[in-house]
């Protein structure tokens, strides 16, 4: 799903809401969670999964063009963990 379509569906089930209504409360959910990471914190929706940031430590990778050894530095990405009922929700649905 895209963010267009995100934001497609919830005017939609949410008529008394503006197309920019809408597409502001989407993009103040989104940057609230881009910053609490930011701030090395974790976000916790109830039902659907966290998201925390995970440290990366420095490695040698590889350039898959050349095979050339490269050097990735340290860093913070994003982590998401589904919750319980999205990973029971999906495995049900996927299974039929």
């Amino acid at each position: 799903m895209l963010k267009s379509e995100l934001i497609e569906i919830l005017e939609i089930e949410n008529p008394h809401l503006s197309l920019t209504e809408v597409e502001r409360v989407v993009a103040i959910v989104f940057e609230s969670i881009t910053q609490t990471l930011e701030k090395g914190a974790r976000v916790e929706l109830r039902g659907f999964g966290t998201f925390s940031p995970r440290y990366r430590k420095a490695r040698a990778g590889r350039n898959p063009r050349s095979g050339e050894v490269v050097a990735v530095p340290e860093k913070y990405v994003p982590f998401f963990r589904a919750g319980k009922e999205i990973r029971e929700k999906i495995d049900n649905t996927l299974k039929d």
